[in-house]
This record gives C-alpha cells, sequence and structure tokens, in this order.
C-alpha cells in the first residue's frame, strides 16, 4: 500500500523538556487509525508539528511523498492535509452557513469580499449546501455558531475542515466533551465521511471504545515516544500498553 503520511526521526523539545522523542510512523492511504496514549505524552504536539503549527527540533515528515518540513499551515493545507482542532476553529459571529462557505470560498481563492459577494456564486453555494449535509446540519444552517451545542460546534468544525478538500484528515479528540449519545453519533458520522470519501483519517482519543470500535490501526505515546503501533487485538494485549495507558 501507498504511505499517505511518513514521519522519520521526529523530535521536538522545549527547553529542557523532549515532548517528542525520535518518532517514526507511516499511515497508509485511506487507513483510519487513531492515537493513544496519557496526558502528556506528545500526541497534540505530533498533530502540530506535522500540520506545520510548530517546527521541529529535527526529522522529517513526508505527505503524498513531498517533504513538509519547513512548510507553512496554509502550504501544508493547500497540499490535502487537513486538521481539526481539540477546540474548535470557527467564527463564532458567522451562521454555520456562512463558515462553511467562507471556507469554500478560501479554497477556490476568491475569500475577499465573501459576505457580499457569496450569492452570485452558484457553485460555491451548492458546495457549501453539500457539506452542511453531509455532517447534518441542514437544520442549524441559518443558526449562528456560538450558539451551537459543543458536538455540533464540533461537526462544523469538520465541516468546515471538509470544504478545503483534504485527502487526509488530522482529529484532536473530536468526541471530547461529548454525551455518550454524541459520542457515538460523533464518531459514526466521521467513519462515514472517510468511507465516502476515501480519506486517511488519523485520530487522537481517550474513549477506548471509540478506538477499538473504529481505528484500523492504534499507535501508542507515552513521554513524547511511540512504544507500541498494531491492530487493536495486538495493542488491547500489549503488556507494555497495559502498564504505561490501560492500567493493570
Amino acid at each position: 500500500m501507498t504511505a499517505a503520511l511518513e514521519v522519520k526521526n521526529l523530535n521536538k523539545s522545549f527547553g529542557g523538556l523532549q515532548a517528542v522523542f525520535n518518532v517514526s510512523l507511516s499511515f497508509q492511504e485511506k487507513e483510519m487509525s487513531a492515537i493513544i496514549g496519557p496526558n502528556g505524552a506528545g500526541k497534540t504536539t505530533l498533530f502540530n508539528l506535522i500540520s506545520g503549527f510548530i517546527p521541529p527540533s529535527s526529522g522529517s515528515i513526508i505527505f503524498q511523498g513531498q517533504e513538509i518540513l519547513g512548510k507553512s499551515v496554509d502550504e501544508v493545507s493547500n497540499l490535502g492535509l487537513g486538521r481539526c482542532f481539540q477546540r474548535t476553529n470557527v467564527f463564532p459571529g458567522l451562521t454555520v452557513y456562512e463558515n462553511i462557505q467562507a471556507a469554500v470560498l478560501a479554497k477556490k481563492r476568491k475569500c475577499h469580499h465573501f459576505l457580499s459577494s457569496c450569492f452570485r456564486y452558484a457553485e460555491i453555494n451548492l458546495r457549501t449546501e453539500e457539506i452542511i449535509e453531509s455532517v447534518n446540519l441542514g437544520a442549524l444552517a441559518h443558526v449562528k455558531s456560538s450558539i451551537l451545542s459543543h458536538g455540533d460546534q464540533k461537526l462544523l468544525d469538520i465541516a468546515v475542515t471538509l470544504a478545503l478538500e483534504p485527502t487526509m484528515i488530522l482529529l484532536d479528540e473530536p468526541t471530547a466533551g461529548m454525551s455518550p449519545d454524541e459520542r457515538f453519533s460523533t464518531i459514526e458520522l466521521i467513519a462515514k465521511l472517510w468511507k465516502a470519501m476515501n480519506l486517511t483519517l488519523l485520530f487522537i482519543e481517550h474513549d477506548m471504545d471509540i478506538v477499538f470500535n473504529h481505528a484500523q490501526r492504534i499507535r501508542v505515546m507515552n513521554q513524547g515516544q511511540l512504544i507500541a503501533e498494531g491492530s487493536p487485538s495486538e495493542i488491547r494485549n500489549n503488556r507494555e500498553v497495559i502498564t504505561a495507558y490501560l492500567g493493570e
């Protein structure tokens, strides 16, 4: 299989703290996988390095066969690598429709004056509506994002990322702060989008039921290092993982 993303000997230090230490990973195209580990394991730092938000101390990051180390966040996004954050990254003063439409316009490089001119772009409106329906937010299209429930804000964040037409998405704790019912419906929708859009999808998650039921492969980090990698059954029975993270 072809690797969508390769991380080689990646390191990141903050002063005397080694947040990521010599991590090497390969993610196959159209794979749905998870990264787990205790708080402070380096998971979000790894996402920040891959997506260009912080520079590594050393190492290599190759996306779709191209070295992306040193590229800006926008450059990485334009190559097709999307990112959803633990905290939603949307415009609170805009409606659901306007948030997604702004992202669609940005992708098509027509983001200037979008509030006054967007309705002249039939193609953009159609794409906006398609994305809204894909994340089940049609009934909330004209509601300001600031008053959405936490779960719906997460869905909007995913929708904005989809508008940028990524081939791979990094999801940082997509179900954090949700009720059990919200967690179930959200991960089911994410899995549906992953299949329908042929995405490569990597997510950080603390809910082990979600991880073991949906991830094809699981990587485990602890104290900045990769300590295990394998199928759900392999990880479930890995003694080092049990000791470091899952508990005895």
